[in-house]
C-alpha cells in the first residue's frame, strides 16, 4: 500500500550531512562486502542505493512513497513497493537506516527480513536511540519510537538473528538532541545551517569519542546480524 514519506523536507535536509552520510555509506560498504543482492528496506530518496550502486554492489530498493519510488528508480536502481516483491530466501543481505523506529509492528517486520534473505545472510540496521531524546522532530518524521541496545538486540535475536555487533554512534550528537529538545524548533524543522555545521566540525570529533562510549550512549544505534535458520 503507497504512502507519503510524513516530512520529506527533512530528507534533503540530511542530504547536507556529507560526513554523516559518507560515515554510513563506508559502514554499508564494509558490511556488504562479498554478497551477492542487497535490499535497501524504506531507500527515502535513494542516496544509499544510488552510493551502493554506484561501487558496483547489486542493490534493490524498497519504498513505499510513490514519489520517492520515482525519483530512486529514475537513478538506475531497481525499486518496489513492498518486501512482497522480494521472494523468501533470495538476498544476500539487508539494511535499513533510520526506518524501524516507524514502523508499529517491528519484530513483524524483522521477522520478514529473515524470511527473505538466504541462510547466512547479513541485516544491519540503524535507528534512532533512547527515548530521553524524544522530541518534535520525532514526532513530525512520524516516528514510533527510539530504541535502548538491548531493546533491539532482543528483538533482532527472537526474529531468528545471530548479533554480530551492536554499537551506539554519534555520542556528541546525544547532547546536541537533548538541547534540540529543550530548545529546538516546535515544528520539528531542521536548520540545514546547524546540520551542516554539526556535520563539519562535531561530527568527526564524535565518531573518534564513539570509540569509548559505543556500548554506554549515542544518539543512533547500529546492530549487524547474521540470519540463523530457526
Amino acid at each position: 500500500m503507497e504512502r507519503d514519506f510524513e516530512a520529506p523536507d527533512l530528507i534533503e535536509v540530511m542530504d547536507e550531512a556529507v560526513n554523516y552520510n559518507a560515515f554510513l555509506i563506508d559502514e554499508l560498504c564494509a558490511w556488504g562486502r562479498g554478497a551477492g543482492r542487497i535490499v535497501d528496506f524504506g531507500a527515502g530518496n535513494g542516496r544509499f542505493a544510488a552510493a551502493l550502486d554506484d561501487r558496483g554492489f547489486d542493490v534493490a530498493a524498497i519504498e513505499p512513497d510513490v514519489r520517492l519510488r520515482e525519483g530512486i528508480e529514475a537513478g538506475g536502481v531497481a525499486t518496489f513497493e513492498s518486501l512482497n516483491a522480494v521472494p523468501e530466501k533470495s538476498v544476500d543481505a539487508i539494511y535499513s537506516i533510520n526506518v524501524l523506529e516507524h514502523i508499529d509492528d517491528d519484530e513483524g517486520i524483522l521477522a520478514a527480513f529473515h524470511d527473505k534473505l538466504k541462510p547466512g545472510g547479513r541485516l544491519f540496521t540503524y535507528v534512532p536511540a533512547f527515548d530521553l531524546l524524544f522530541s518534535q522532530n520525532d514526532r513530525r518524521v512520524g516516528h514510533v519510537r527510539r530504541y535502548r541496545r538491548s531493546q533491539l538486540v532482543g528483538r533482532i535475536r527472537r526474529a531468528g538473528f545471530r548479533i554480530v555487533s551492536a554499537r551506539y554512534v554519534d555520542s556528541l550528537g546525544f547532547f546536541a538532541a537533548l538541547a534540540y529538545r529543550a530548545f529546538g524548533d516546535r515544528d520539528g524543522g531542521l536548520k540545514i545551517g546547524a546540520v551542516k555545521a554539526y556535520d563539519q566540525i562535531a561530527f568527526p570529533a564524535s565518531r573518534v569519542l564513539d570509540r569509548a562510549t559505543g556500548t554506554l550512549f549515542g544518539k543512533n544505534l547500529l546492530v549487524r546480524a547474521v540470519h540463523e535458520p530457526r
